[in-house]
């Protein structure tokens, strides 16, 4: 029998899924019509387009199968996806000489929008109508969105309404609201852009606060919080992306809304916090506290609860009477490990 080809090794800090977690909003700008959906095709072109999503469907698609990686931290293998290269849907338009950069844009409610050098989206973007054989599902971008598979998910966009070409980058929604690297080559584990790193006063300053409201509004990137006691328990709303949170002492606190993802949580004391809401996506709580803690509607797509070692041994949260309602994206492993500690809603 033929042996079946090996799969490509994962990227550095990725853990594989086979699960397709959802990722950012699960649904398109109130109103839109599937029916009826248009791409525009403008900027360096010389002829600018409006495209009906029924004109494109009634193109051949073609089939390519992709791994995809998400920022967060989970990948997924042999997708297959269903459409049109984008260098295909461009070739009407014309695309003009001094195009060096194309920038998608979402009909989203926060107007998401994502851009790439010209030159790798030509060799490497897919419009997408379905994946694995089936219509792409609105909260996956359905009925139109694109694929990058040589980059982070987050260079992949839902709900795709207009794409521009540009002589000059713009930065997309993530790089810009909360320091996503503008390259995102997951080779070169490229998640955050280290210019956006939280400065050390900042940071102090953020420690020694009683009022955490400002916060909320602005990112705290990469900042080193190991060990801290804040001196108020509403933590509500805060956003700290890929920080060290280690044997940080926040017993009872309020994360309702909060954005730890990718954060290092490891061996922190959480005792019946409330995550309500909370994104922990890419988070690791191996070895914290997390007894009578409350997680409801949180996302939860590559957080650890262990972490293993070469040496058989694990690092492990302790969990008992944590309430778990409604996760999104657990990781098989994670949700195996939680269903056998006796946690009570894990249905992944």
């Amino acid at each position: 029998m033929p042996v079946p080809p090996a799969s490509p090794p994962l990227p550095p800090g990725q853990a594989l899924t086979r699960h397709f977690p959802v990722v950012g909003e699960s649904a398109p700008a109130p109103g839109r019509d599937a029916a009826h959906w248009q791409v525009s095709i403008g900027g360096c072109v010389a002829r600018p387009l409006n495209l009906a999503l029924a004109d494109l469907l009634a193109r051949p698609q073609v089939l390519r199968t992709v791994d995809i990686h998400c920022v967060t931290g989970w990948s997924r293998q042999a997708l297959q996806l269903q459409g049109w290269p984008l260098a295909e849907v461009l070739a009407p338009a014309g695309v003009t000489a001094e195009a060096a950069f194309v920038r998608f844009v979402a009909d989203s409610p926060r107007g998401h929008d994502t851009s790439l050098p010209l030159a790798h989206a030509l060799a490497d973007t897919w419009l997408v109508t379905a994946i694995d054989g089936a219509p792409l599902s609105v909260e996956h971008g359905g009925p139109l969105r694109t694929v990058t598979p040589g980059r982070y998910f987050y260079k992949s966009l839902k709900w795709l309404a207009r794409i521009e070409l540009l002589r000059a980058d713009q930065p997309g929604y993530w790089e810009r609201e909360s320091g996503y690297h503008n390259e995102a080559d997951f080779t070169r584990e490229q998640r955050f852009d280290a210019a956006r790193v939280t400065g050390a006063d900042e940071v102090a300053a953020f420690r020694a606060a009683t009022d955490l409201s400002p916060w909320r509004r602005r990112v705290l990137l990469k900042a080193r919080l190991g060990g801290w006691q804040p001196l108020t328990t509403d933590l509500s709303g805060i956003q700290a992306k890929y920080c060290s949170l280690r044997n940080a002492r926040l017993a009872g606190v309020s994360l309702r809304g909060a954005n730890l993802s990718l954060s290092n949580c490891e061996g922190a004391d959480l005792r019946g916090a409330d995550f309500t809401a909370a994104d922990l996506e890419g988070a690791s709580f191996a070895g914290a506290d997390l007894r009578d803690a409350v997680m409801v509607d949180v996302a939860l797509s590559a957080t650890r609860f262990f972490r293993d070692f070469g040496n058989g041994k694990r690092l492990a949260a302790q969990v008992a009477g944590l309430r778990l309602l409604r996760p999104r994206g657990l990781l098989e492993s994670q949700a195996a490990f939680l269903r056998e500690a006796g946690v009570i809603g894990v249905d992944s």
